[in-house]
């Protein structure tokens, strides 16, 4: 488990889960021989990378604002298998992978924000986690739209 002396090492340590995030993405699109899913991680990866950006912003001008409240969960991805990454996955595929990923995220932050030794600390874990949440209800939500009203 990693330890945080301060904030600009929990950012940095946010940073680099948000480019593993958009480093996945990029190469799934790359290796996808459907141009609609290659179209679709790519989307992801932008998104991603937004969210570096603000992390990065958040570094540089010293303004952290949480967003208070709690996300809904749709616990779409509770009953979900694992997916391996493949140049042949379909979109529904493509959705599952990315909300099992949302969700390791806010799982991190969620078990972070626990373990921190500050109310400070707490906090800034406690809302990058409900960003996560965030992103995987987005997930959860094209899913219902696109995969489950399709059966």
């Amino acid at each position: 488990m990693n330890t945080f002396n301060t904030i600009d090492e929990i950012l940095d340590f946010a940073m680099e889960g948000e480019q593993g995030a958009v480093d996945l993405y990029t190469r799934l699109a790359n290796n996808s021989t459907n141009t609609e899913i290659r179209d679709t991680f790519i989307q992801f990866a932008k998104e991603e990378m937004g969210h570096k950006a603000k992390l990065l912003k958040i570094k540089t001008e010293g303004i952290f604002e949480s967003r208070p409240g709690m996300v809904t969960d749709m616990k779409i991805s509770d009953f979900m298998s694992d997916i391996v990454p493949s140049p042949n996955m379909d979109y529904r595929e493509a959705l599952i992978l990315a909300m099992s990923n949302e969700k390791a995220a806010f799982n991190l932050y969620s078990r972070l924000s626990q373990e921190a030794p500050s109310t400070e600390l707490k906090n800034i874990f406690a809302s990058l986690a409900q960003e996560e949440a965030r992103h995987k209800l987005r997930f959860e939500l094209e899913y219902d739209e696109f995969v489950l009203r399709d059966n």
